[in-house]
């Protein structure tokens, strides 16, 4: 489901990220190929430093079908970035590969917060968001964080998830699946 940025993965992100419903929410746009290219070139050795963690999210297939990122990584905390071609939007892939990615930033490195920044006029990102039960709105409890981010032109929420709300989410979450093959054997 996720798996390590790659060049050879760049030809077909590019084709999927350029679409309009797309491109707009791209943290990292490219104008061309060659520019997505060097832009992911830079995101690997960003990750080799440890600046921020990037994986490519492929379908069930293997085939590379959008990106899902923690930037400004500082004190245990970043940033989420993600996005998917627009022929898998509404499919589920987004949850399957935000599970994949949160399992490993909070049990196999050590980040212990992150946090979402969503343009306010970004429905649909606000209401996969607000669905989620381990998320919540941080514009009052993180405010100066909240008034940093809202400094340009764009105005955000600030959504954080906290390595305890999604623990606890993801037993309850265990414990359902358990009790429903107990149910199917």
């Amino acid at each position: 489901m996720l798996k390590k940025r790659e060049l050879q993965d760049c030809q077909a992100l590019y084709e999927l990220m350029v679409h309009p419903d797309v491109f707009p929410f791209v943290r990292h746009k490219a104008n061309s190929y060659e520019e997505f290219l060097f832009i992911t070139k830079q995101t690997i050795e960003a990750e080799e430093r440890g600046e921020l963690i990037s994986r490519t999210i492929l379908d069930e297939w293997g085939n590379p079908i959008g990106t899902i990122n923690l930037f400004d990584i500082e004190d245990g905390a970043g940033f989420l970035g993600t996005w998917l071609g627009k022929p898998y939007h509404g499919k589920g892939y987004n949850q399957i590969a935000k599970d994949a990615f949160f399992h490993e930033l909070f049990y196999e490195r050590s980040i212990n917060t992150i946090f979402m920044r969503i343009r306010k006029v970004n429905v649909r990102s606000t209401k996969a968001a607000e669905k989620l039960p381990y998320v919540t709105l941080a514009n009052e409890t993180r405010k100066q964080l909240w008034e940093a981010i809202n400094q340009g032109e764009d105005i955000y929420n600030l959504y954080e998830i906290s390595k305890d709300n999604y623990t606890l989410y993801a037993m309850r979450q265990q414990k359902l699946d358990d009790e429903q093959q107990r149910k199917e054997a």
